[in-house]
């Protein structure tokens, strides 16, 4: 039920998925839903979030620890967005993003995104920190990555057309690359 409520929730967003809609498509029984769930559909939506935040942060933190460098691993970054995106015919995008722009009304939901963006931006500032930056340069650079990509995202899916994120990630890269070399001259 977790599971089929995140990729819900996330292609549709929170006040697009239903109660119903989860149930069936998880094939599962109604009283279930608030026995696993007894906030019901807030609390499954922010634990829904949380799950796709996670799965999704563990994929930027191998490619954080695997790139040579800031500038390959914001590339990176775009081409696996990219990917997510085309193989799911334009419905997967970022599992935050969808929710996030439903839920101003519910601090449950808000909470889950908002740590979910903190974890992301966490490693991305560690890595920048890592290659150099100072810590207040890097935490700035990685919510300019990160709202760079999810705004490219999201115009991506919306046109139906990967070249935002491509354009965006390799627009990113460049930049974090020159700040790190103004450090090093």
């Amino acid at each position: 039920m977790l599971e089929t409520a995140q990729g819900l929730f996330g292609r549709q967003g929170y006040h697009a998925t239903g109660v119903n809609q989860i149930l069936a498509e998880a094939a599962a029984p109604k009283g279930s839903l608030y026995f696993h769930f007894p906030g019901g559909k807030e609390q499954l939506a922010a634990e829904a979030v949380s799950l796709g935040a996670t799965d999704l942060g563990q994929v930027i933190d191998a490619v954080l620890e695997h790139a040579p460098d800031p500038a390959s691993a914001i590339r990176t970054m775009g081409d696996l967005l990219t990917a997510r995106l085309e193989s799911s015919g334009f419905l997967d995008g970022c599992p935050i993003a969808s929710v996030a722009l439903d839920v101003a009304d519910s601090p449950t939901v808000r909470s889950a995104c908002d740590s979910g963006y903190a974890g992301w931006l966490a490693s991305i500032t560690d890595h920048l920190t890592q290659a150099g930056l100072a810590e207040a340069t890097a935490a700035e650079l990685a919510v300019l990555v990160l709202s760079g990509l999810e705004g490219a995202l999201l115009l991506a899916r919306t046109r139906q057309d990967t070249a935002p994120l491509v354009q965006v990630a390799n627009r990113l890269a460049a930049v974090v690359t020159q700040e790190i070399q103004e450090l090093c001259a």
